[in-house]
């Protein structure tokens, strides 16, 4: 008894070192993007990217504060009501056999993602559809909602039937939250992502991923002589293609099949913990 509880013990206080380790690389991301200059959503609209090549990279949020630190004289921090550390939440949908997370699963190159995002800081909720054209191309397409719409209206259901010129039925299927850094480089065109805070949720299922920061460059083609991507290469962190849909998917439903994401998913759970 005494060894079990011992063991408890030690896996509790390995925990909140843990968290509050978290928590203090947190706070120095959060004081560090203070030094970039700012940029406002409407001026960042320049670089809007509807149609762009995305390339992603995954890194532990205690390596996020050296790579900030080199790209401070050539990007510019999206800030909003004099926040820069921006707070994302969505809702994503699927069909009831989840053709578009076994799209992409199976590897194919012409797939769609439809979901529901609320840009909290700007009070702003979209409907938004990206599809990936078969040439590692992104584009994405979106319209304007009150708010979130669990059950479809006419108007979102005649959107999405215009733009991917399929009848589809949709159900919620995952809950998304985290939290977002918006850097842009008006010279060469790009903007760069920076989430962290990860959590999902669905049927009262949660799932959190709070050492793991996932950095997507978003770019009209892929430019490997773009700052991000040198600095990000200089600390050996490389291209990881990774859908956060996904992710989350395996590990709310435990009946999907993921067979070719299990090395993903061992590489993002040894980042996390």
């Amino acid at each position: 008894f005494f060894d079990v509880l011992s063991s408890k013990i030690a896996q509790i206080k390995k925990t909140a070192i843990l968290l509050n380790q978290q928590q203090i690389s947190f706070e120095k991301v959060a004081h560090s993007i203070q030094a970039f200059k700012s940029i406002s959503l409407e001026e960042m609209n320049a670089v809007s990217l509807m149609k762009r090549r995305d390339t992603k990279y995954t890194i532990p949020i205690k390596s996020l504060v050296p790579v900030l630190m080199e790209l401070q004289n050539e990007y510019q921090v999206l800030e909003i009501k004099h926040r820069r550390l921006m707070h994302y939440t969505s809702v994503y949908f699927d069909t009831p056999a989840f053709k578009f997370y076994f799209d992409h699963h199976n590897g194919r190159v012409r797939r769609t993602k439809i979901r529901q995002r609320k840009y909290v800081d700007s009070e702003l909720t979209f409907l938004e559809i990206k599809q990936k054209n078969g040439k590692g191309e992104t584009k994405k397409s979106r319209i304007e909602l009150s708010d979130f719409e669990l059950d479809l209206s006419e108007k979102s259901k005649e959107f999405i039937l215009k733009t991917t010129q399929k009848s589809m039925e949709l159900k919620p299927v995952l809950w998304n939250h985290f939290n977002r850094i918006t850097l842009v480089n008006l010279k060469d065109n790009e903007r760069v992502t920076i989430d962290l805070g990860l959590a999902y949720s669905m049927n009262e299922i949660e799932k959190k991923y709070e050492n793991l920061v996932i950095v997507e460059v978003k770019q009209p083609r892929f430019n490997r002589n773009s700052r991000i991507v040198q600095i990000l290469k200089k600390y050996r962190y490389n291209p990881f293609s990774i859908s956060k849909y996904c992710i989350g998917m395996v590990h709310l439903y435990q009946d999907l099949k993921y067979n070719l994401f299990k090395s993903k998913v061992l590489k993002i759970n040894k980042i996390s913990f």
